[in-house]
């Protein structure tokens, strides 16, 4: 059923409130089947930094990018090149997003960089489970025991912002904070990193790689 529908059924019926029902039912359709984002991208190197690497990424296009849930980390399925494809679209700190593609992912695809590829995604259905980093694991196992038990009840999706939040700052000094700072919100029974900007629009923490010249 269309919103258009709707508005059109509205004017000779009671119903109350037509824009509260087109909301329910785009939600509704949303999370029974989310929709193909189809698009085409460029394999890209990343700049050198003093040790050579494997791997290339890939931006992708505005249009694309916007079909997604999240201005932040986003886990897809899809396909590369027509290969199975799983991963984890990070934010480029402009509302954007852009996809680490290792060799063992570039080679099933059978493309090198500077190829142009085709990529079909949609968002997964849920939030896998985040790999929790050594020194968040050792903290939060002689944390108190509410910061444990909160940890447990958040969603994975939770876990995982925390993780971002602990894991984005480039100085180790405030990598150590945050972990103590984590557990002692958790104690406190917060579900979320305090002020975390998922997206890097605003706090200019997150980026795409620069690009190698080629």
């Amino acid at each position: 059923m269309r919103c258009g529908f709707v508005l059109e059924f509205w004017r000779g019926s009671v119903l109350k409130n037509p824009l509260k029902l087109c909301d329910t039912i785009l939600m509704n359709s949303g999370s029974k089947t989310a929709s193909r984002i189809r698009f085409r991208a460029t394999l890209l190197r990343p700049a050198a930094t003093g040790k050579a690497v494997s791997w290339t990424f890939l931006t992708l296009p505005k249009e694309a990018s916007s079909k997604l849930p999240s201005r932040g980390q986003t886990t897809v399925e899809g396909t590369l090149n027509g290969r199975p494809l799983r991963a984890t679209l990070e934010p480029d700190g402009q509302g954007g997003h852009w996809l680490k593609v290792d060799r063992k992912m570039r080679e099933a695809a059978g493309a090198e960089a500077g190829d142009v590829v085709t990529l079909e995604i949609a968002p997964v259905a849920e939030e896998p489970e985040p790999k929790v980093p050594a020194d968040l694991r050792k903290a939060l196992a002689a944390a108190a025991p509410k910061a444990r038990e909160a940890w447990s009840d958040i969603t994975p999706a939770a876990r995982r912002d925390f993780i971002h939040w602990i894991v984005s700052p480039k100085r180790p000094e405030t990598r150590v904070k945050r972990v103590e700072t984590a557990c002692d919100m958790l104690a406190k029974g917060k579900r979320s990193p305090c002020c975390f900007d998922r997206s890097g629009m605003y706090s200019k923490s997150l980026s795409c790689p620069d690009a190698a010249d080629e």
